[in-house]
């Protein structure tokens, strides 16, 4: 059973390589020039006075996916009516079978990053929002962006500890949830939370028909008491029912009875269970 990981960084094959040298390679330095002007669109919409407001964070810092996503919309507007030769390259390198969108991973092994990729082309637009002071865009050959996907609960968890200064554990608070939701992210001052709802993680645990959710919850790090009960007095009595008993084992049997069942494409399945989690208080 194989389940196509939405957003996954991926090396061009022949034929994106083949159509990114015949039409993006040769007017990089207009692509450059366009991107850095749509995401000046993208700064006058979303950097204004009380436009996206975070605790402890000042626009663009920590707002890489509205960035990426507010930048991509605009993108499709230009390249339907293309007046920049830029954005008449791209419309040509898509019209051609050019595949271009939204992908995530973690870069340089340091932190989660949503950029765009077009055929062999990274593009960042949205460079600044770790760094404030790096560049707003950076365009590299796919190869040498060092954007990898994330390979499992133990890659994300290592990159979380050091970049979020994230605890994960094992879900084995809510086991009914865990196949589709293995992890508990614990924050100091914040509640705990279930992880993750990012559709790339959510694709990988479902493309083995959560083997790498079992796993983890086999031999993840276990949650101390106190989160395991700080999660569930956030639960709303119908979920509590759903999870009556806490624990690695309920956990991992819930992993061997999704699989028995075929959950893993089982769209209703995973959205009651998504919609479970939301219902959680925050």
């Amino acid at each position: 059973m194989s389940v196509a990981l939405p957003g996954c960084p991926l090396p061009p094959d022949r034929r994106q390589s083949a159509l990114t040298a015949r039409f993006l390679r040769p007017v990089e330095p207009a692509l450059m020039e366009f991107f850095l002007a749509v995401r000046a669109e993208t700064d006058r919409e979303l950097g204004a006075p009380g436009r996206l407001e975070a605790r402890n964070r000042l626009y663009p810092k920590g707002f890489c996916l509205e960035i990426t996503m507010d930048v991509l919309d605009r993108l499709r507007r230009h390249v339907a009516r293309p007046a920049h030769p830029a954005a008449r390259a791209l419309k040509a390198f898509l019209s051609a079978g050019g595949t271009g969108g939204i992908v995530w991973g973690v870069l340089r092994g340091q932190y989660f990053q949503n950029a765009l990729q077009f055929g062999g082309l990274y593009v960042d637009v949205a460079n600044d929002t770790v760094t404030v002071t790096k560049p707003k865009v950076e365009i590299l050959p796919m190869e040498r962006s060092g954007l990898e996907a994330v390979r499992g609960p133990e890659h994300f968890a290592e990159v979380s500890r050091t970049y979020w200064d994230l605890e994960i554990y094992a879900n084995h608070a809510l086991p009914a949830l865990a196949p589709i939701l293995p992890m508990i992210g614990v924050q100091e001052g914040a509640r705990p939370a279930l992880l993750s709802t990012n559709a790339y993680m959510l694709g990988l645990f479902r493309q083995d028909a959560f083997r790498k959710a079992q796993a983890w919850l086999e031999s993840g790090p276990v949650p101390p008491a106190g989160v395991v009960e700080a999660l569930r007095a956030l639960c709303p009595d119908d979920v509590l029912a759903d999870n009556p008993q806490p624990g690695r084992q309920p956990a991992v049997d819930a992993c061997v009875a999704a699989r028995a069942a075929g959950a893993a494409t089982d769209e209703g399945w995973v959205q009651a269970r998504l919609l479970a989690a939301q219902r959680i208080r925050s």
